[in-house]
């Protein structure tokens, strides 16, 4: 791919433009700090972020002099479409011209933005005021400025798609023909915001992404295309299992490869550093290294999966905490007709197309970063403390990631520290680290490993009256309880019905380092509840949905019921289907989002074949439907290929899948039709990056248990 490099222009001194706006190199600049070196004459070099300072506003809008709009987004773009959203909140208000509404990444800017991340499919969510605010004072200030050019009252000027008119005189004006005088303006503290009946660009499909062309043509700058002037590329050989240490190692071999200009051993094992990656990853496999496995991990998947066995049955020496109590009688004995439910989950890769990577320069006190950074407040703490200088001092870059599902999301930020860790040694030359396929898959930091057990007391109505769980699954977070066991099960509405609800959570200390992966501990247990859902309703003789229907009426969830209303209709629950096929139902909110699945499902050769999910998505205010159906689509496909071949597993402490041929993904010929259909609501919009992925597990686990009456006790499936 021909990538052109990232070209820095002079650095600009720092100035802090006048309240609500003021003239940069010919350009309105709303609430922003003309600091970025790629900011110069009112133009935005390609390849840039920008580096705002706060304002009454936030560092959001950039309007150049030919009336095109820039809008500065301060989330990851990390494959789902969030600049499209972000870009789209702003210009509904500014009644901007969406075809010349464009988007660029910021920096990593606390002052500006404080804490960055793209956490828990918030990033609408979170930025819904603020957007919009920004919006509507920008517009604001074009119609006070038109309203003193024309001498009319401002409440007769009406502005669209960029251009500010006063119907009653026939007068309008561009954005760019109003920039200078809109620049005087004084912005409202708490400007008017439009009612979602006024929305023309919101919840139409004219919002869509803003970067597919550069994607589809390879213009689209990643880690991995950045170049800089004396550029070294760095590669580090690992421990093969976790917890190991670097004995002793012999770089002569390695040395001696063209083009490898430094060997040196780091915290985390052994960096090897080139001119070229070929080079660097040559280099790294001619090296000698022997490892300290003393304090490694040795055991086997089936060795762990006991372990947790043992500790969710009381047997061991992690102290539980509870949860989820409900009732006054916690682990009193249940009586009478008890059902009782296993299920294991095993470790998960994140698999991102885009394996980690990271560009960083230590000069002094110093350091300059690049990277597809998901938590870029939190890299750029880490990468201070590992230069041993302070956070002000590190400028990140943040560009696109080709993909992340929380892998980039760690809070140690791994890959970067260790980046950081070998520039310190290349006397100030920038470098690229790489990490290969199977440095990723085998580095960890997966979906924990999980076992739940429950025990559901049942009564004569065939309603559970008393639940018990126990969960086992390591901590993500080291302080605090550890909630994202049971999120998803905390709180379900099919406690509804019962009396009392108890529950353990053990969370076990391994060297495996667990992290966030898409959906969380909903990733889990939403298949744990709508699977026990299904399997007591066929016990009490009862169809599904109208089991869970009982659940929701009972807890007074208007929101669910109307989901499952809409999501039977849209499927054809009840209807008849070919010979061989079975239907199956999961219906899960995933941070604020509710969605409810139904996939068509058979058996071919022993294995589940998916040929259609229906899908219904109850996320408040829908900003892009098209990005909507876009993740359910990439959610579902996503999470079936966790259910159906993801596993990653140990023997020995050594992990056993490495690449795509041992851990593969649904491949295009085997993803079903997905329906997406969209819940009207005046709602506050909810996210739509993670919610997509629970209900489509426990949705073809509930197709099979009907097809055979067997239920899925560990996944994946088969």
């Amino acid at each position: 791919m021909n990538v052109p490099p990232l070209t820095r222009g002079p650095r600009l001194t720092r100035r802090r433009l006048i309240l609500g706006g003021s003239l940069a190199g010919g350009a309105l600049v709303v609430g922003y700090a003309a600091t970025h070196p790629m900011a110069v004459g009112g133009a935005l070099l390609s390849g840039g972020g920008t580096d705002p300072a706060p304002s009454a506003f936030g560092a959001y809008i950039r309007i150049a002099p030919d009336g095109s709009v820039t809008v500065v987004n301060r989330q990851q773009e990390l494959g789902q479409g969030i600049h499209a959203g972000m870009a789209a909140m702003i210009a509904e208000e500014l009644d901007a011209d969406w075809a010349r509404v464009s988007v660029v990444s910021a920096r990593s800017n606390f002052r500006a933005y404080g804490p960055q991340a793209s956490v828990g499919s918030r990033s609408i969510a979170s930025n819904w005021d603020l957007m919009r605010t920004a919006g509507a004072a920008a517009r604001a200030m074009f119609v006070d400025a038109a309203a003193l050019r024309w001498q009319v009252p401002r409440r007769l000027i009406t502005v669209r798609d960029g251009v500010v008119s006063h119907p009653g005189s026939g007068r309008s004006a561009t954005f760019a023909a109003l920039l200078a005088d809109a620049a005087r303006q004084t912005p409202p503290q708490r400007p008017t915001l439009k009612p979602a009946s006024d929305y023309r660009l919101i919840g139409t499909d004219r919002v869509r992404r803003k970067d597919s062309v550069a994607k589809s043509t390879g213009a689209q700058v990643y880690t991995q295309d950045v170049q800089r002037p004396g550029l070294l590329v760095a590669m580090v050989a690992h421990s093969p299992r976790f917890g190991g240490r670097l004995a002793r190692f012999d770089p002569s071999d390695a040395r001696a490869v063209k083009g490898v200009v430094d060997v040196f051993a780091i915290e985390t094992g052994v960096a090897v550093v080139a001119e070229t990656t070929m080079a660097a990853r040559r280099g790294r496999d001619a090296l000698r290294v022997e490892w300290d496995d003393s304090a490694a991990e040795r055991r086997s998947t089936p060795e762990l999966v006991r372990l947790y066995h043992e500790l969710a049955a009381g047997r061991g020496d992690v102290r539980p905490s509870d949860f989820a109590m409900k009732g006054d009688t916690p682990e009193a004995p249940l009586r009478g007709d008890v059902v009782a439910f296993t299920f294991d989950f095993p470790y998960l890769a994140h698999a991102p197309m885009e394996t980690l990577d990271c560009v960083a320069a230590v000069r002094g006190w110093d350091v300059s970063l690049t990277s597809g950074a998901h938590l870029p407040s939190i890299d750029q703490v880490q990468a201070a403390l590992a230069a041993r200088t302070i956070p002000g001092r590190v400028d990140l870059e943040v560009v696109p990631a080709g993909g992340s599902f929380g892998r980039r999301g760690v809070m140690s930020a791994d890959y970067v520290v260790e980046c950081v860790r070998i520039a310190k040694r290349t006397d100030g030359r920038p470098v690229k680290l790489i990490w290969t396929r199977e440095d990723e898959m085998m580095a960890g930091h997966f979906r924990p490993m999980s076992h739940h057990r429950l025990w559901v007391q049942i009564g004569r109505d065939g309603f559970p009256q008393r639940w018990r769980v126990h969960s086992v699954c390591q901590k993500l977070v080291p302080v605090g309880p550890n909630g994202q066991a049971v999120e998803g099960i905390e709180g379900s509405p099919y406690f509804a019905t019962a009396a009392t609800v108890d529950g353990k959570v053990f969370s076990p200390s391994l060297t495996i380092p667990p992290s966030f992966w898409r959906s969380v501990g909903h990733s889990h247990s939403a298949f744990v509840m709508e699977h026990v859902i299904d399997q007591l309703a066929r016990r009490a003789g009862r169809d599904p949905a109208a089991y869970r229907r009982v659940f929701y009426e009972k807890a007074g969830d208007r929101r669910r019921l109307a989901l499952l209303d809409t999501l039977c209709r849209r499927a054809g629950w009840g209807d008849a289907l070919d010979a061989g096929w079975a239907r199956g139902l999961a219906i899960h909110e995933t941070y604020g989002t509710l969605v409810g699945q139904v996939a068509e499902v058979r058996l071919e050769q022993g294995r589940p074949q998916v040929r259609r999910v229906v899908a219904v998505a109850d996320c408040g205010i829908a900003v892009s439907p098209d990005q909507i159906r876009a993740q359910m689509e990439g959610g579902i496909g996503f999470g079936l290929s966790a259910a159906l071949f993801g596993a990653m597993t140990l023997v020995d402490g050594v992990v056993q899948e490495t690449n795509f041929d041992t851990y593969p993904v649904v491949r295009m010929s085997d993803m079903p039709a997905v329906e997406t259909h969209i819940m009207p609501s005046a709602q506050r919009p909810t996210g739509m990056g993670e919610p997509g992925v629970p209900p489509i597990a426990p949705a073809v686990a509930n197709a099979l248990l009907a097809l055979t009456g067997t239920p899925t006790r560990r996944l994946p499936i088969g």
